[in-house]
């Protein structure tokens, strides 16, 4: 256990004074994101520093990047809200985690970078068969997958699910792991090969939504009934038609609104089918309550994992340097699944 400071410090003492990392240098395009020069983090106390090897990149750092989502206070700058890699590092008061461990990291910012601090109660140990790509591509999309569906969406096997934007790397994590616990899953994308993907990773039926109205096809699908739990990213004028698609106790999961923020609401639907609505951001909680999030995430989906019926949809690696590559096609919609920045070699 090496929780004294002079210990601490000699552990440290190989990693270089200045990383590689991304900055932004203004709100704007892809173009904006520049490789440079940063000081390397040190962990405090109840912190691990980690070499990183794989980062992943994710919705939030497009908005971060484009001026509309700042790091909460004490972030850093650097953008990157998941990484994989290996334990250089730890902080005062961390016994649960050593140097040499392989983990992966949900962290609030830095994760373009060579070096990457992150609080130990967020990381997780690497599954087993996967490597650093892979799982890098697992901390945002499945503790957001986990809080948002199992936890505030209740779901329960034998229940419905609905996923819009199922091919996004939120998408094809919440298909895999509803279908795997059980529950009869639906999903939206935008084009046959989506559909088909979305198909393929455990939905019963994905829904075109360029020339499916997905409200009639949840509808015959179900019954008449409606599904029990929406989990959409959409937001906009597709707040109303999902009210119209959710059964009696139904429940509608808002993470996203990338039709925008503001919606009207048919009360009457809403008290007659006894509908929650539920909403939630992950990047500005508390340590503690991400720490909660992860050890729910081990126990209940890393053993799914680990025996294979749950896996990260990687579309696409970039090198670091690349990072405006990768969010171009982030920006393009086009991809299914993760797309993650190698930021380092695995050989120690």
């Amino acid at each position: 256990m090496l929780t004294n400071g002079g210990e601490v410090n000699a552990m440290l003492a190989d990693i270089p004074s200045t990383m590689a990392a991304i900055e932004i240098l203004a709100p704007g395009g892809p173009e904006v994101l520049r490789l440079t020069q940063r000081p390397s983090p040190k962990p405090g106390p109840g912190e691990v520093l980690i070499r990183v090897i794989a980062a992943g990149v994710n919705r939030p750092d497009v908005m971060q990047r484009q001026g509309h989502y700042p790091p909460p206070p004490g972030a850093p700058d650097i953008p990157g809200l998941e990484v994989a890699g290996l334990v250089v590092g730890v902080g005062e008061s961390v016994s649960s985690i050593r140097p040499g461990d392989r983990v992966c990291a949900l962290v609030a910012g830095g994760g373009y970078a060579e070096y990457c601090v992150a609080p130990a109660r967020q990381c997780l140990p690497i599954p087993r068969g996967l490597d650093f790509i892979e799982a890098a591509g697992i901390p945002e999309a499945f503790f957001t997958v986990w809080s948002n569906v199992f936890d505030r969406g209740r779901l329960a096997a034998g229940e419905s699910l609905l996923v819009h934007g199922g091919s996004s790397g939120i998408g094809t994590t919440a298909i895999q792991l509803a279908h795997a616990r059980g529950a009869r899953v639906l999903a939206t994308a935008g084009s046959p090969e989506k559909c088909k993907a979305c198909e393929r990773l455990g939905a019963e039926r994905a829904i075109n939504y360029r020339c499916e109205d997905f409200v009639e096809v949840v509808r015959e699908l179900t019954g008449g009934r409606g599904v029990s739990v929406i989990l959409d990213m959409v937001g906009g004028d597709y707040f109303a038609r999902n009210l119209e698609a959710l059964a009696v106790e139904g429940r509608l999961i808002q993470i996203a609104f990338l039709k925008g923020p503001r919606a009207e609401i048919n009360l009457a639907l809403l008290m007659q089918r006894r509908l929650t609505l539920s909403g939630s951001t992950l990047r500005p909680r508390s340590v503690e309550e991400k720490g909660a999030i992860a050890q729910a995430v081990h126990k209940e989906i890393w053993p799914l994992i680990e025996a294979g019926r749950v896996r990260p949809v990687i579309q696409a690696t970039f090198p670091l340097a690349a990072a405006a590559e990768a969010h171009r096609l982030m920006e393009t919609g086009s991809h299914i699944g993760k797309i993650i920045l190698e930021v380092s070699s695995s050989r120690t």
